[in-house]
């Protein structure tokens, strides 16, 4: 299995600081969770109801004509390469390294491709897989050029997969509203914006013919019944909704200005994580580490991702961490 940021228990133990003593920035999820609503006792004791409204507060909710809920965006990315033949892929990279891996492990050739080489490849490929914002480096595209890079991919049958995981801050970049389209496909994480990635929530947005075929791959009550009380009523609350991206996008700016104030300014980020590219990531890391602080570390091109402190005293503790970086560094 690839290594992914939260792994916290790890750290603790390969560091010999207690978990409850640690910062933990490394995972990109906001980190101020909805409240979570009263599960009914119904909810634990019965199979999963796929009729209780959490498909239609999604489908408000993004904009989007039809929806399937699956058990984190994580399983679409695994169970998509399965509905086509093996065939070639571009991944625009670097990106969320699930995505390659997962094509890979399905028998289909894989190309990693720069931003500025997919006019190149685009009539080559089969599929091609574009997370937006990107997650490390935050690039987010326009609609308009990836309904482009849609049109030219249908030409030959084939697919535009967007994910989408760090979008609800951005809605208006969202291709949501796209998605009856053939060969358009949208992944959503519920877990990120909602801070809630313990619950296991993503949706998928896509043609009826398509969702169905998808459905059957991921299998009857995938989502559990307490897991689609708890989605429906964030997906439903508002005014939750608005206060989150107000916070995240103070909170980001004020990371990206406070790396900056210590010569380590970002090269890319969103409304939940701010990334940097140095030569000195695997030591910035490190430093953090022994301090209790968690970063994720990205060794392929020596960098680093913050995510967002939740407290005051989380601010104090990375600028103070900051600070003692940069003079141990001059």
């Amino acid at each position: 299995m690839l290594e992914h940021g939260g792994r916290l228990r790890k750290a603790a133990l390969h560091y010999g600081i207690a978990e409850a003593d640690w910062l933990d920035l490394s995972t990109g999820l906001a980190p101020w969770p909805f409240a979570i609503p009263q599960v009914p006792e119904r909810a634990w004791a019965r199979l999963p109801e796929a009729d209780d409204g959490l498909e239609q507060a999604a489908c408000a909710y993004y904009g989007a004509p039809h929806v399937l809920a699956v058990p984190g965006s994580q399983c679409a990315i695994q169970l998509l390469p399965r509905l086509r033949r093996s065939g070639k892929v571009g991944v625009l990279s670097p990106c969320y390294a699930e995505h390659a891996h997962a094509w890979r492990r399905s028998g289909h050739i894989v190309r990693e491709i720069m931003e500025q080489e997919i006019d190149f490849y685009i009539d080559t490929l089969d599929v091609l897989v574009v997370v937006n914002p990107n997650n490390p480096t935050g690039l987010s595209l326009t609609p308009e050029r990836l309904l482009e890079w849609h049109a030219r991919l249908m030409q030959r049958g084939g697919w535009l997969v967007v994910d989408e995981a760090f979008m609800d801050n951005t809605p208006q970049l969202s291709l949501a509203a796209h998605t009856q389209r053939t060969g358009l496909i949208v992944l959503r994480s519920f877990g990120k914006f909602f801070g809630l990635a313990g619950v296991r929530l993503g949706f998928v947005l896509a043609e009826l013919k398509l969702l169905k075929l998808l459905a059957e791959q991921v299998g009857p009550w995938a989502v559990s019944g307490p897991t689609r009380i708890v989605g429906q009523a964030c997906l439903l609350d508002s005014e939750a909704q608005a206060r989150q991206r107000e916070r995240s996008e103070l909170a980001s700016g004020r990371l990206e200005r406070l790396l900056g104030l210590h010569d380590l300014p970002p090269q890319g980020g969103c409304a939940l994580f701010q990334w940097l590219i140095t030569s000195h990531a695997d030591s910035l890391y490190e430093f953090m580490a022994h301090r209790g602080i968690l970063l994720r570390l990205f060794t392929h091109n020596s960098s680093v991702r913050f995510g967002l402190p939740a407290e005051e005293a989380d601010w104090l503790r990375l600028e103070q961490a900051l600070a003692a970086y940069t003079k141990e560094s001059l």
